[in-house]
């Protein structure tokens, strides 16, 4: 996966990523209505609402049915959580946490910082993702510093689809496009299904995990960024594989990976609520709570 940073490296890295950016113009939809409307369709992306972690990126973000008044959720990777990383097959639910994110403006500048209250649900099992629920609600956080959350998408990502991978630790997009899917994508002892794969122009780097992946036809988080093949090895950390269903293994060596959103909308209900019982949600669950 893509390494998350830390220590010196990483606070020295993080003040010298302001000659990096490049920065978009358009961004979300007004409200109405009680609820957030259907995101109109912009050919543009740029910072606002993407965070910075410690040693990750990461993003505000909300369900379809989210309203102003809902907690509002940072997503990232799993495996930018605090402390180790998730094991396969490992699964976090309502753990505290007070975590901190600075929210960034449409041009990377630092806003402010924003804080978590819990991890709602974190992972590296068949996806690699963290959720989790600040202290601020939508509507403080748009009043405070006029930004708005991104809308996660509730349709598979396409093939062919113009990307925008937006990095707040690095105050950087990368720019691509799906170049398809891989089955089964294998990392050390974690296996990811139905990931996305980049075409080769979008080099991520580490410090890249948890950017999202919002596609520029809709303005709309399509995926999370989580991990790219470095060296060319097979299937070792930093090296992932995929795995077709007769077990064959192909590398792409310098090819990035994220994996797909699309369905954990699903998983959350009325006020931002986790419910891994929902129809439809197919997140793993703790294994005290599978059945």
């Amino acid at each position: 996966m893509n390494r998350p940073l830390v220590g010196t490296l990483a606070t020295a890295a993080l003040g010298a990523a302001t000659l990096l950016g490049t920065v978009g113009t358009a961004h979300a939809a007004p409200q109405d209505g009680g609820r957030y409307p259907t995101q109109k369709k912009t050919k543009a992306v740029d910072f606002a609402g993407s965070v910075a972690l410690s040693n990750c990126s990461g993003s505000v973000v909300r369900m379809p049915g989210s309203k102003p008044e809902d907690p509002a959720l940072v997503m990232s990777n799993g495996h930018c959580l605090e402390g180790d990383m998730p094991g396969a097959g490992e699964v976090v639910v309502d753990k505290p946490s007070s975590r901190s994110f600075t929210l960034l403006d449409k041009s990377a500048g630092k806003l402010g910082t924003i804080k978590a209250t819990k991890v709602a649900y974190a992972t590296m099992t068949d996806t690699d993702v963290s959720f989790y629920e600040t202290g601020s609600t939508y509507a403080e956080i748009e009043k405070k510093y006029k930004v708005k959350p991104l809308e996660l998408a509730t349709e598979h990502p396409a093939k062919d689809a113009k990307i925008s991978i937006v990095s707040g630790y690095w105050k950087k997009i990368y720019s691509c496009g799906i170049d398809g899917f891989a089955a089964t994508l294998k990392e050390g002892e974690w296996t990811w299904k139905d990931s996305v794969r980049y075409t080769p122009e979008c080099q991520i780097i580490g410090g890249t995990s948890g950017s999202p992946v919002v596609d520029t036809a809709t303005g709309k988080v399509t995926a999370i960024n989580n991990t790219s093949n470095e060296s060319g090895e097979e299937c070792t950390l930093n090296n992932p594989c995929e795995v077709d269903e007769n077990g064959k293994k192909t590398v792409h060596k310098g090819i990035g990976y994220a994996q797909e959103t699309y369905q954990i909308p699903k998983c959350f209900g009325d006020g931002n609520k986790l419910d891994l019982n929902a129809e439809g949600c197919v997140l793993p669950k703790p294994k005290a709570a599978r059945r």
